[in-house]
């Protein structure tokens, strides 16, 4: 295993630990407090979020390691990012927490089959790459549920120590996700412009179409204002680190690690915008 997958791997857990250092009982209990918002955000998160992408694929017609990375992006929603967006955006930071705790549960058994699927479709008979779901999920298990398990233990024991390590624990795990951008854009440098042109617009779109239907829906479904910001962001921010993670570490592809990273740099691009509407429009 190279020592950037081994990295990556790592920068995952210490995300997901500081996530589980920000936890607590309620965060769970919260989960069935409000059914229509946790229905509509999670609905727009494991299901609408892989079809989107897909149809943009279809549209398109990008590369397939394009294809397959944006496929891979959008089974991985959520992340912590999007807790401090909602927040900054004025949106319902509770709803976001809890939307982040149950899809890092849900889409370990999710991200398996979606990942399966865009294998089968987009290779050809000669790349195709055996996706061993058991072993997918044990890995996934162990670089998500362990950590979060264990910050949260942690801060059950430890508060303060808990609240004293939070804000480390995300500037470390941030510092830690640009260098491996920054050397994966440094490895694949030869490729990197007609990368760039597929992958650029291709994850712009996912995002702001992603981003744009979450809030339709939420509106639809009559949820506040508040709600539907916070489902918008949950839509459209991917936790980009865990797809890089599953494409190099589990793939072994690089060439798939490249739309996350792409998209995980425009995601605090659009995610600005959403924080200034936020500001805007959401009173109190």
């Amino acid at each position: 295993m190279e020592i950037g997958t081994i990295i990556l791997a790592a920068a995952l857990a210490i995300i997901m630990f500081g996530m589980g250092l920000s936890l607590v009982r309620r965060d769970f209990t919260r989960l069935f407090q409000q059914p229509k918002a946790m229905v509509v955000g999670l609905i727009n998160q494991i299901i609408l979020l892989p079809i989107i992408a897909f149809v943009l694929i279809a549209i398109f017609e990008v590369q397939t390691d394009i294809a397959i990375g944006l496929m891979l992006l959008a089974a991985c929603p959520g992340g912590a990012t999007s807790n401090l967006i909602s927040f900054l955006a004025k949106g319902d930071a509770g709803l976001s927490v809890s939307l982040t705790t149950a899809n890092s549960l849900i889409t370990i058994l999710t991200i398996p089959f979606v990942v399966d699927f865009s294998l089968q479709y987009f290779l050809e008979a000669n790349e195709m790459i055996e996706l061993n779901k058991l072993q997918t999920i044990a890995q996934i298990f162990a670089i998500v549920i362990i950590p979060i398990a264990t910050g949260m233990t942690i801060r059950a024991y430890h508060p303060v120590f808990a609240n004293r390590m939070n804000k480390p624990v995300k500037i470390a795990s941030a510092a830690v996700l640009f260098l491996v951008i920054v050397g994966l854009v440094i490895k694949k440098k030869e490729d990197l412009i007609p990368f760039l042109q597929q992958a650029g617009w291709m994850a712009l779109a996912l995002n702001a179409g992603s981003m744009a239907v979450g809030y339709a829906t939420a509106r639809l479904a009559r949820l506040s204002l508040s709600q539907s910001i916070t489902i918008s962001i949950e839509s459209g921010i991917q936790n980009g680190t865990m797809a890089m993670a599953i494409a190099t570490g589990i793939l072994m592809n690089d060439n798939y690690a490249i739309a996350p990273a792409v998209y995980s740099l425009i995601m605090f691009l659009t995610g600005g915008v959403v924080i200034a509407y936020g500001v805007r429009v959401v009173k109190g």
